[in-house]
């Protein structure tokens, strides 16, 4: 779908109102709408029966997820069956447009572009030849959220949380783009699982999975690269060890980057094990967002400086 920036868009950019910084508690009204004219446009919900199927299926996953027997505001304590097509349609849409809880709005983005993502990608001759792709779909999805400030994105089947732009486009999404790959499955998923603690407020899950997803992408470089480890006992510590020594950062590189060590052995690890490893003692321990948001970006930033390094190597 092409985006046309219509002329109250430059106005409002030539004024100062276009928002230039994230925020994250609300979906705005205009941006719903926006959404709602994606689905249409990829699912032709008038047209065929396999897109409202689509519509019958977020219904069915939503209502199960949240304890309810539909969407609708006055079904929530009493079973009533329900099975004309467009009920399922209109219920999804108006709950979106309606539910004053964000995370149960992301939801509904998550898991509807998620089908747009895999089945109808896979699928389009059932979806009666959508006029948008579905990448064009997510592009569009992605777009919106930038124009209207809100600091979401889908990628990789899910809806992530991004704090800069910058880091965003140049640090996280290379990551996921290479943690794609069948070869580095766990710590794809401990990864992703990092981001979805970050999204709800886990901090310290959040610092305990990415501790995760670095020390498996250093036990598939070892793999990959026969290099001995022992599965069980070896720590975050001792994989770094092992790819300094085998020469995955080349010797003439490691005087520029003097810190690069330090910064692997003590930083992501010492965070993870202060802050959420040990026991809490009598003292609860609170892990501040900006704790969180250091781990994911140092994460991220380390995983794709091996897997680049990796990549070089001979």
């Amino acid at each position: 779908m092409k985006i046309y920036e219509l002329f109250l868009k430059r106005q409002k950019r030539l004024r100062g109102e276009v928002p230039d910084i994230y925020q994250y508690e609300i979906i705005p009204q205009e941006l719903r709408v926006q959404i709602v004219h994606i689905w249409r446009a990829v699912l032709r919900d008038r047209y065929t029966d396999d897109a409202r199927q689509v519509y019958e299926l977020l219904h069915q996953e939503l209502s199960y997820a949240y304890g309810k027997f539909t969407l609708d505001q006055d079904g929530d304590s009493s079973y009533h069956s329900v099975h004309n097509d467009s009920y399922h349609v209109t219920t999804v849409i108006n709950f979106f447009l309606s539910t004053d809880d964000i995370e149960r709005a992301i939801d509904v983005i998550e898991l509807s572009f998620r089908f747009i993502d895999q089945d109808v990608r896979h699928n389009r001759h059932r979806y009666f030849r959508p006029s948008v792709s579905p990448d064009d779909a997510i592009n569009e999805l992605n777009y919106r959220f930038r124009e209207h400030g809100v600091g979401y994105q889908y990628e990789s089947g899910q809806i992530i949380k991004i704090d800069s732009q910058f880091i965003h486009s140049e640090v996280m999404k290379p990551v996921l783009n290479f943690l794609s790959d069948t070869i580095y499955e766990g710590a794809n998923e401990e990864f992703l699982k990092a981001h979805k603690h970050y999204l709800k407020g886990r901090y310290k899950e959040c610092l305990n999975e990415c501790l995760k997803a670095f020390e498996s992408c250093l036990k598939t470089i070892c793999k990959k690269r026969n290099w001995q480890y022992h599965d069980k006992r070896s720590t975050a510590k001792d994989l770094i060890q092992i790819v300094f020594d085998k020469g995955l950062i080349p010797s003439f590189m490691q005087s520029h980057f003097s810190a690069l060590k330090s910064t692997l052995e003590s930083g992501l690890p010492t965070a993870r094990n202060r802050q959420s490893g040990h026991g809490q003692g009598l003292t609860q321990i609170i892990v501040p967002e900006y704790i969180a948001a250091y781990a994911l970006h140092l994460t991220a930033s380390n995983i794709l400086l091996l897997v680049k390094a990796d990549e070089e190597m001979k």
